[in-house]
C-alpha cells in the first residue's frame, strides 16, 4: 500500500498547530537510518583526513605531516570534510534507496519551496542572522574572546573558502541529516514538538568544539536550530530549511566582510 502524506493536499503545514504535524510514516526514514549514518559519518571524517593528509604530502613532496594543520590550516580542513560530506551524502541516497525504495528527496521531504517563498526563506535567515549578532553583543561577557573556530580565518583566501563552504555547502548537509533524518525519525518517538528541542540541541552541539564549549554561543545556535527544526515542521520541506539555513551564515558572512573590508582586515574582528 502507497504512504500517503497526511497533510491534506489542499492544507499546508503552516495551517496546522504544530502538535498536529504528524511524524513519519513507517516507511519513512527512522532512528536505525540515523544511527547508519552517524557511523558511516565518523568512518567518512576518518576516510577524508586520510585522503586530505596523503594529498597534502604529495603536493607539497613532504614525507611528515604536522598534526597541528588539521586544526589550524582551512586548506587542510576543509576538504577532509567535503570529502566526509560526499561520502555521508551518498550514503544517505543509497540507505533511503535500500532500506525504504525511495529517493534521497522523497525520503526526507525535500519539497521545494513555490513562488517567492524561497526569496523569503533567505530574507528570513538573513534576518535570523542580524539577530544572532544582536544576541552575541548582548552575551559578550559571557563568550571568550577566542574562539577555536576563529584561527581558520588567517588570510583573505581562508575566510573566502569558509564562506562558500559555510553558504553553500555546510547548510545542505546539515539540514539533510538533522530536519531531514532526525527531526522525523525522532518525531516517531516523542512527538514533534520534543523531537524539535532535541533535534535542535543535537544541532547546537555539532558545534560546541567550534564555539570553545561555552554556554552563550551554544544557546544562540540551540534557538537558531529549534528555528530551522519548526521551519521543517510547519512547511513539510527541507529544502526550506536549507534557503534559511544559507541566508543566515550569508549574513555572518557578509557581515564579516564589510567589517574587515572584504576579508583584508581580519584583525579587526579576530
Amino acid at each position: 500500500m502507497e504512504y500517503q502524506d497526511p497533510i491534506p493536499p489542499d492544507q499546508t503545514v503552516a495551517q496546522l498547530p504544530l502538535e498536529m504535524v504528524q511524524p513519519a510514516a513507517p516507511e519513512e526514514v527512522d532512528l536505525i537510518d540515523v544511527a547508519l549514518i552517524l557511523i558511516v559519518a565518523f568512518l567518512a571524517m576518518v576516510v577524508g583526513t586520510l585522503v586530505t593528509i596523503a594529498g597534502y604530502m604529495l603536493a607539497h613532496r613532504q614525507h611528515t605531516f604536522d598534526p597541528r594543520l588539521l586544526s589550524e590550516n582551512v586548506m587542510v580542513v576543509l576538504p577532509a570534510q567535503l570529502v566526509a560530506y560526499l561520502i555521508v551524502v551518498g550514503f544517505m541516497a543509497f540507505i533511503v534507496a535500500a532500506r525504504h525504495n525511495r529517493t534521497l528527496a522523497e525520503a526526507i521531504h525535500w519539497n521545494s519551496p513555490s513562488g517567492k517563498r524561497w526569496l523569503q526563506a533567505l530574507g528570513g535567515g538573513a534576518a535570523m542572522g542580524f539577530g544572532s549578532q544582536l544576541a552575541s553583543a548582548f552575551l559578550s561577557r559571557w563568550i571568550p574572546k577566542s574562539l577555536p573556530i576563529d584561527q581558520y580565518f588567517r588570510d583573505t583566501s581562508s575566510a573566502y573558502l569558509l564562506a562558500g563552504f559555510g553558504i553553500f555547502i555546510a547548510p545542505f548537509v546539515e539540514e539533510v541529516f538533522f530536519r531531514g533524518f532526525v527531526f522525523p525519525a525522532l518525531a516517531r518517538w516523542t512527538g514533534p514538538a520534543i523531537s524539535v528541542i532535541i533535534t535542535a540541541g543535537a544541532f547546537a552541539m555539532l558545534h560546541q568544539g567550534q564555539l570553545a564549549h561555552a554556554w552563550a554561543p551554544l544557546l544562540i545556535l540551540f534557538v537558531v536550530g529549534t528555528v530551522l527544526t519548526i521551519v521543517r515542521a510547519r512547511t513539510n520541506s527541507v529544502s526550506t530549511c536549507v534557503l534559511v539555513h544559507m541566508g543566515y551564515n550569508g549574513a555572518l558572512f557578509g557581515m564579516l566582510f564589510f567589517a574587515t573590508q572584504g576579508f583584508r582586515h581580519l584583525e579587526k574582528a579576530f
